[in-house]
Parts: structure tokens; sequence; C-alpha cells
């Protein structure tokens, strides 16, 4: 399931918008710019639609804050803006893709199922491959070289969040709220305990060591030097 933060003033469209995503994500809805840029820069989303005209901060602005902290998640502008400089603007300002207002439901479905399989690096079967270690999305199972690997749930969360974003630091924080969640009321220490059982599964086949831990930091995901891609 994808994670997407629904930037939209209007309330009633932004239900309308969630209603349609659900089926393939679970959404975050924020209703203005300046909390928009505060939940673009936890970088915990795997998409985020993007409506232009907002209060306290503009659509525009937003994305362009997200592009300068080189926060880089796909964002899909959604706004009834349809001039074709509006449209080069989303894209210079580092806009993903662009569907104006009214839309049909089928399109923006598609869009963004689209743009997260490009931005994810998902494959038609909606697997992710980094070498020749697989997460079958749909089925939620992960194989190495054909192997199956047995993944309790949140270790699997935690390999498939690792690897969207190969080589990118990712800091314990994000990683919490990513899987478990802001509001859950279990402790950050958590995310090592599953960080531990996580490694136990990938060590027989040697793949443990493409998770670093960098002390005080988080961890990066990345196959060493000599395994090859």
């Amino acid at each position: 399931m994808l994670k997407i933060l629904l930037v939209e003033d209007d309330e009633i469209l932004s239900d309308s918008i969630l209603e349609i995503l659900s089926e393939i994500g679970e959404i975050v809805q924020v209703y203005d710019g300046a909390e928009a840029l505060y939940e673009g820069e936890r970088g915990i989303y795997d998409l985020i639609v993007l409506d232009l005209m907002l209060p306290s901060m503009s659509g525009e602005q937003v994305l362009t804050a997200l592009r300068k902290k080189n926060i880089y998640t796909p964002v899909l502008i959604l706004t009834a803006k349809d001039a074709l400089q509006d449209k080069v603007n989303g894209f210079k300002n580092g806009g993903d893709d662009y569907l104006t207002k009214p839309f049909h439901r089928e399109e923006l479905l598609l869009r963004v199922q689209a743009l997260a399989r490009r931005s994810l690096g998902m494959n038609g079967k909606n697997e992710l491959v980094v070498n020749e270690l697989c997460l079958d999305l749909d089925n939620r199972q992960a194989s190495f070289k054909g192997n199956e690997l047995t993944l309790q749930g949140k270790e699997f969360d935690l390999l498939h969040y690792l690897m969207q974003n190969q080589g990118r630091i990712i800091t314990k924080d994000q990683l919490f709220d990513r899987i478990w969640g802001f509001q859950s009321d279990t402790t950050l220490t958590v995310v090592e305990v599953y960080m531990s059982n996580l490694r136990k599964n990938l060590k027989p086949f040697g793949i443990d060591r493409w998770i670093k831990t960098l002390r005080n930091v988080g961890y990066l995901f990345e196959v060493p030097e000599g395994d090859g891609a």
C-alpha cells in the first residue's frame, strides 16, 4: 500500500479524492500550504497529490521549498489552473505529473499508480527488485535469487521502505513514523528490535550487510560494491 499525502483545501473534494485513492494506499489529508510543507519535509510519503491554490502558502511555494531541501517525493499537481504556462511552471518547479480539474476518477487513479511505479522502481508485476532481492508487493512475499525469505509483517515493511530509498539515509524517526505512525503508543526502540530481526532473516543469504547502521543518524540500504546489480 502506498502512503500518499493529499493536499487540497476544498474538504469536500479532498474527501472525494480520498475515497478514490484509498483503493491503493493510506491517505493523509492536509488543507493548507504550511501544513503540506511540514508533512512533506518528514520524508515518509511515497507520493504527494498537490493543489496549487492553497491558504498560507501556494502549492508552487510548497513544491519549490521541498525541492530546495532535496526532498524528491514524487508530486502529482492536481489543480484547476489549466493554462499551458501553469503546466510549464509546475514541471519547472519540480512537479512530476500534472492533472487539471475536473478530472475523471479512473485517470487520477491510473496516473497515481503509474507515477508510483515509475518513481519507486516497481515493475509491471507490482514487484520491487534490487539486484536479485525481490519484493512481491501484492502478496507481501520476499525472495532472493528465487529463495523465499521468511519475514514478519513489520520486517517486510521495513525492508520495503529501505529498498524504496536505496542509497539514501533514513532516520529512525522516519522509519517509525512511516511504519508505526507518529500516533503509535509504542516507542522508537521498536525500530531497532525489528531491524535486528530483519537482519537475522537476511543473514543466511549474505544480504544483511546491505543494511548499514549509521550511528546517531539512521540506516542506509546499499548494495556493496562487488555484489553487482
